[in-house]
């Protein structure tokens, strides 16, 4: 059987694959393994939504589950995810649970599990909470069964913490926000205006059916067109449940989250914040990035796609910043997990500690023409151990030397091979991948 958890929690159609009786088993078979891993109190769990239609249902299942198996729940509403992990430590809970489909469409949802601290599960764990779905518990009764109790000032809880690790004001910049009609509708403009901006919310009127409704990170022409609009010195985007943000410039022009990564690394390095002057990030990252960490002098390591294995890398190392070119990015210090609205208030913060423009920072990086193509396969294996492949990746990456590269990843999914080259010009690195493609749809 395929395993329930995914690489973000739970994911599916609201009310067909996701279903209440299911959010309820998940949330009752996580408070029990919390239980039996520690038996020195009753579990406390943070109970966090985005504002679609469903996560209303979906949060009085979840609350169901936890408190029938003896865990007190508190509920903090509509809140971005990172709030959700921010709050589980702050409250010292031992469990966070975040209902929301980040940047899917509004009828998908799902739910995502954070650990005391709010750490993300370990594969481990979840597997343990799937074995106990469906299994039979002695239910407490009586004052055992779990309480629920709304925590009112959540969002100024984190709000405030943002504010304290925000290292310069924003006094005199002018932004623009999407907010996805998303779990950041309140929470970012509130932000931004206390860091000291001018801030014009766009997208922020979240009726339960309009999340990411063509707006947010995933449509970022729509934050472009209004800084244009406006004469905005930026414009930041955000998903619907804000754990990432990507941004543009006063001209409208799109700032990916390698180039916030960029200039994050080189403010962070100069702060003395950059443990070991070190950033990490995942192989699908621009070699724009590669070349300029380079020559700022610092070192770059990167781990396999996905903001989990960037996280991984991160605590093993102790390192100080990760992310992806998605706009996840994580600053341990001060955020167990991608963090949005953390992220806009750094970019920001360094505009205006230097005085100069989004452009300018991000001008440090150059983003090199990048061409992918998925490739059908029989066997990705075969394709893994083709001479023919090795030998033509051999030869193209002799041909782009240092100012190119080549990855070939084979889906995890699918049988399909993702053929990626990146070189100076989009020609050079169509015609380089189209070859390479052609060579590792011959392996049979």
């Amino acid at each position: 059987m395929a395993r329930l958890f995914g690489t973000d929690g739970v994911r599916g159609l609201a009310n067909a694959d996701l279903t209440p009786e299911l959010a309820m088993s998940v949330a009752s078979a996580a408070a029990r393994v919390l239980a039996e891993h520690d038996r020195s109190h009753r579990p406390i769990a943070v109970v966090g939504r985005d504002p679609r239609a469903s996560s209303e249902m979906l949060d009085a299942a979840v609350t169901a589950g936890l408190t029938s198996a003896g865990a007190d729940v508190l509920r903090v509403g509509a809140l971005p995810t990172p709030a959700v992990a921010y709050l589980v430590a702050a409250l010292g809970a031992d469990i966070g649970v975040m209902i929301s489909a980040s940047h899917n469409a509004m009828p998908d949802n799902g739910i995502k599990l954070f650990a005391a601290g709010g750490h993300k599960l370990p594969d481990a764990v979840e597997d343990e909470i799937e074995q106990h779905m469906g299994a039979g518990f002695d239910r407490p009764t009586g004052a055992a069964i779990g309480r629920v109790r709304d925590v009112p000032d959540a969002e100024t809880q984190y709000v405030e913490h943002l504010l304290k690790v925000t290292p310069h004001r924003l006094d005199g910049l002018k932004v623009v926000v999407d907010c996805a009609n998303g779990a950041a509708s309140v929470a970012a403009p509130d932000a931004y205006r206390r860091a000291g901006a001018e801030v014009i919310a766009i997208n922020a009127n979240p009726d339960g059916l309009n999340i990411n409704a063509g707006c947010g990170s995933t449509h970022i022409d729509v934050v472009a067109a209004a800084v244009r609009e406006h004469g905005a010195d930026l414009g930041i985007a955000h998903d619907g449940d804000a754990d990432r943000c990507l941004a543009v410039d006063a001209q409208g022009e799109p700032i990916d989250g390698d180039q916030i990564l960029a200039v994050l690394a080189i403010a962070m390095r100069d702060a003395g914040e950059l443990f070991e002057d070190t950033l990490v990030a995942t192989v699908m990252s621009n070699l724009g990035l590669h070349i300029a960490m380079r020559e700022s002098k610092i070192r770059l390591r990167t781990t396999a796609v996905g903001d989990r294995y960037v996280l991984q890398d991160l605590k093993a190392g102790g390192f100080s910043l990760g992310g992806e070119q998605s706009g996840h990015v994580v600053l341990p210090a001060h955020a167990t997990t991608g963090d949005g609205l953390l992220t806009a208030l750094r970019l920001m913060a360094r505009m205006a500690e230097t005085g100069k423009s989004l452009a300018d920072l991000a001008s440090v990086m150059r983003r090199l023409p990048q061409v992918l193509i998925n490739v059908k396969v029989a066997d990705k294996a075969a394709v893994a151990k083709a001479s023919t492949v090795s030998e033509a990746v051999a030869e193209v990456e002799a041909e782009l030397g240092d100012t190119g590269r080549v990855l070939l990843r084979p889906s995890g999914t699918e049988q399909l091979v993702r053929v990626m080259v990146e070189a100076t010009s989009h020609e050079q690195a169509e015609s380089a991948a189209q070859r390479l493609a052609g060579v590792v749809s011959s392996v049979h």
